[in-house]
């Protein structure tokens, strides 16, 4: 059997992560079309957003806590720093935009965090931040601090944020297929938690179970349902304004 790695953070190398990577890729594509001038990335991941966004920089910083393996060298206008958040160790309004995606539910002081973001930006900066939307999640991650609902995570923003524009994540026919599909997978494994341990047991003793389960999941999908599951590209998803069906909830936040 293939080697197992983290189902958190997904790539194009895998074709059984397609399904979550281009809706991942599509929050990227979208920040390209805003940013301009100084950009700030929090969350490099493995680092497939870094092509796509730095062209419309002027100059593109980009962190993470551990170091990417790139499979390209860096753009002229890309730094990468290895970097903890929060704090965030860049001076006062140093950038125009800040874009994080799927970091927040990670983060146990996500006030301090947004604050921090805020810090940074200069007067009429943007962040630009996605997270998955909790009533589309199938169990509890326990990878994620936490899961945001629609209003939850416009109430903390507006705490550091002037305004708030609130768009999600939408996905076509062909991807509610999948999704259900894999909803139906996810019920077969968790029938056997009759005692919800899910919810029950700290985090830190579900992450390794849940990170295994949840690939071998993704590759019981992509052995069963192939063509769908590589069909699917990053036109099956939309953003639009955000509603309890979309899969993550994508927010420019303005300073």
């Amino acid at each position: 059997m293939a080697k197992l790695h983290t189902a958190e953070r997904v790539s194009n190398r895998d074709a059984s992560d397609n399904f979550v990577f281009q809706r991942s890729i599509l929050a990227y594509y979208k920040a390209a079309e805003i940013v301009s001038g100084d950009v700030l990335e929090i969350g490099t991941g493995v680092g497939y957003g870094v092509d796509v966004v730095a062209p419309a920089a002027s100059t593109f910083t980009t962190i993470d806590k551990s170091v990417p393996q790139f499979e390209n060298s860096l753009p002229d206008n890309t730094t990468f720093r290895q970097m903890s958040v929060p704090p965030l160790a860049f001076a006062d309004e140093s950038f125009d935009y800040v874009i994080s995606f799927q970091v927040i539910e990670h983060i146990e002081q996500d006030a301090e965090f947004v604050r921090e973001v805020s810090r940074v930006l200069r007067k009429g900066g943007k962040f630009i931040v996605s997270t998955p939307n909790a009533p589309m999640s199938l169990t509890r991650n326990p990878w994620h601090v936490r899961e945001y609902r629609i209003e939850e995570l416009k109430a903390l923003l507006n705490r550091s944020f002037s305004k708030v524009e609130c768009l999600g994540v939408a996905g076509n026919e062909r991807v509610m297929e999948y999704y259900e599909q894999n909803r139906r997978g996810v019920e077969r494994i968790t029938r056997f938690d009759i005692f919800d341990f899910q919810h029950r047991l700290p985090r830190w003793m579900l992450q390794i179970p849940y990170d295994i389960l949840n690939r071998l999941n993704r590759r019981r999908l992509l052995s069963e349902n192939q063509d769908l599951t590589t069909s699917i590209v990053r036109d099956d998803y939309n953003i639009g304004p955000v509603n309890e069906q979309c899969f993550d909830l994508y927010y420019i936040a303005t300073k």
